[in-house]
Formats: structure tokens, sequence, C-alpha cells
């Protein structure tokens, strides 16, 4: 007689793994860059304002001058064989291969390769049952949600025979906080004032718009324990993981700093902002600096020139002396042994559903 596990894997399809990073411009030359910039900004998820207004800010205003400054950007991080995210990513993609027997592809929330086109590849292999990994630590409306749906998305329109579920933020479970406490420790330099945790920036109104509870209080309840809405609130999972982190690292709370990068326009975003806190750590004796990015797993241009170069250039401006930038967890081997963990808990997801 069979088990239960055996006779509910023969009704089950073959499995598969889709890694799903932000994405990239194919090439910096500005129509390029200006096409994905456009995909990007477009989505609700990210600039949400109605289709007319976001229309109206992003194609009338932003993309008639953003992106021939993005494509110089760009140019300062790019590599002879493309952007340094989509070639991480793959590495990251060829290095989980070789330790799972499922097939493996990778897709990109925007521009190529598409998350249609990865799970294309692996239906193409015979897959039906897809885990997809959304790289992203923390869940936030414009990086984690955006990929589900649209994944949903593409799987009813294009795809309705195949099965997906998603592996969720993993911004405080043990085997990534170990593992991105031990990266930051082998790369920290023997002295140093602080310790930066510069995480990406959403608006304020993101938070409450991804709360289902209706709890969130900004500031407020994001270092509380167990309040109903950190299972969705961006701030608080960033706030959880550098607590976490340090802990391990042993380095005293009053050693470090939480800030935000990247916001765009004149709205209100999480505070405090990293561009404000560069310039303003050298008045308060910080004169060397180690600055991490957590919200991200594979070096791009938020950590490469917005925060190991530009970054820099503040805070040396400002009067620091010393400034060290680590680089994200990319394709190390312990964050690949995450990954596959992570990916094998949800692949034995399928079993239990049929």
């Amino acid at each position: 007689m069979e088990d239960g596990k055996g006779a509910q894997t023969k009704n089950m399809g073959k499995k598969g793994i889709l890694l799903v990073n932000l994405g990239s411009p194919k090439s910096t030359e500005v129509e390029d860059v200006k096409e994905y910039l456009d995909e990007f900004l477009m989505d609700e998820k990210v600039i949400d304002y109605r289709w007319f207004f976001r229309s109206l800010l992003i194609r009338g205003i932003i993309l008639r001058k953003r992106p021939a400054k993005s494509a110089e950007a760009y140019k300062t991080i790019w590599t002879d064989e493309g952007s340094p995210l989509i070639l991480i990513t793959e590495q990251i993609k060829e290095k989980l291969q070789q330790r799972v027997d499922v097939p493996v592809e990778i897709g990109m929330r925007y521009a190529e390769p598409s998350i249609k086109t990865g799970i294309q590849k692996l239906v193409d292999q015979g897959v039906t049952d897809i885990t997809l990994f959304p790289l992203y630590p923390q869940y936030a409306m414009s990086t984690t949600e955006t990929v589900v749906d649209k994944a949903e998305e593409v799987r009813k329109e294009f795809f309705p025979q195949v099965r997906i579920n998603y592996v969720e933020a993993f911004y405080n479970r043990d085997i990534y906080i170990d593992c991105l406490t031990e990266s930051i420790r082998e790369k920290l330099p023997t002295e140093f004032d602080a310790l930066q945790f510069s995480y990406h920036g959403v608006p304020e109104r993101h938070l409450y718009k991804t709360d289902p509870t209706n709890t969130c209080r900004i500031g407020e309840c994001c270092q509380m324990d167990d309040y109903p809405s950190h299972k969705f609130c961006y701030r608080h999972q960033c706030y959880k993981t550098t607590e976490l982190v340090i802990e391990k690292l042993g380095i005293p709370k009053e050693k470090t700093v939480v800030s935000f990068q990247s916001r765009l326009g004149k709205d209100k975003w999480i505070e405090p902002y990293t561009d404000e806190t560069l310039e303003n750590l050298p008045k308060q004796g910080v004169k060397n600096l180690a600055i991490v990015c957590p919200a991200f797993v594979s070096d791009c241009l938020e950590t490469l020139e917005e925060i190991a170069m530009e970054g820099k250039e503040e805070f040396m401006g400002a009067g620091g002396e010393q400034y060290h930038y680590i680089p994200c967890l990319n394709a190390e081997d312990r964050w690949i042994e995450v990954v596959k963990t992570l990916c094998e808990e949800k692949l034995e997801e399928f079993y239990l559903i049929g």
C-alpha cells in the first residue's frame, strides 16, 4: 500500500523554481533606460496614483529628463557582460541548480527576462507546480506584492494549468539572519564609529495600504512585539532585521543607524533619509562609517551607485574620513543554501495541497 505522500505524488505535476528580482535596462542607452523606467514607474504598486495622474507625472515630467541622468548612473556600474543585477541573479540560479533536482529559472518584475519568460521556460520543461521566490527579505507593496500580483496576472492569462506558491518575506528567519550576520562580520573593518543599515525607502502611505489589520501606527508600533500589522509592515521588518543582526554581531545599538534611501518626489516617505543621515553623521562625531543595504540581496544601481559612490561623496564631503560599503549577499555560497532551504520548504507544500 502506498503512503499518503506517495499517492499524492502520482497526482502531481513536475515542480520547478522561479527566482524573481527587480530587473534592469537591457543597456545603458537612454532609450533602453527610458523604456525600463516607464514600465517600472508606471506600476501602480510603485507610484500609486490613479492612472491619469501617474501617467502625467511619469510620462509628462519624469521621463523627459530622468532617463539621461539614470543612463549615466548605470554606466558607472555596468560590466562588460551587462547589468550587475541580472548577472548576479543568473549566478544565484546556476549555483542553486547545482544543489536542487528541479528546474530553476529566473524572471524580472520589469524588463527581460520577464516573469512570463521565466514561467514559459519552466513550462517548456514540463513544470506545472512552481515555487516563486521574490528576492526581497522584507515585504513591501512595491517589491513582494507587485511580484505576486504580476505572477498571478501572467498565470491566469497564459498558464492557467500552472500552480504557483510563493516564498514569503524572510526578514526574521534564523537562517537568513545568520547568513547576513556572517557576511557582514567578514566584511566589517576592524575599526569603525558606526554601522549604518540603509534600506530602500517607500512612501508612508504604502505602509497603510498594505496593512489589512488597519492597526499600523508608523513609528509607534514598529518595535513592539507581536503587533498585528507586522506581517505586512515594511518599516517594522527593516528594524527587526537590523535588531536581530546587531544582536548576533554583538554591536551596541548606539553604534548603529537605520535609514531609508531612494525616495522620489515630494511625498512623505519613511524616515530617516539616508542622504541626510550621511551628511549629519560627521557632525555627530562619526568619521569612520561602515554601511550595508539589507533590503537588497543583489548589488545593483541602488547599492553600487547610490550608496557605494554617491553615499561616499555625501559622507566624505560632510567631513567623514573613512567610508566602507559592505556588498550584498550576491552569490555567496551561504546565501545559496538559504535560498535552497526556503525554496524546498515551499516545494514540499505541493505534497500537502495535493
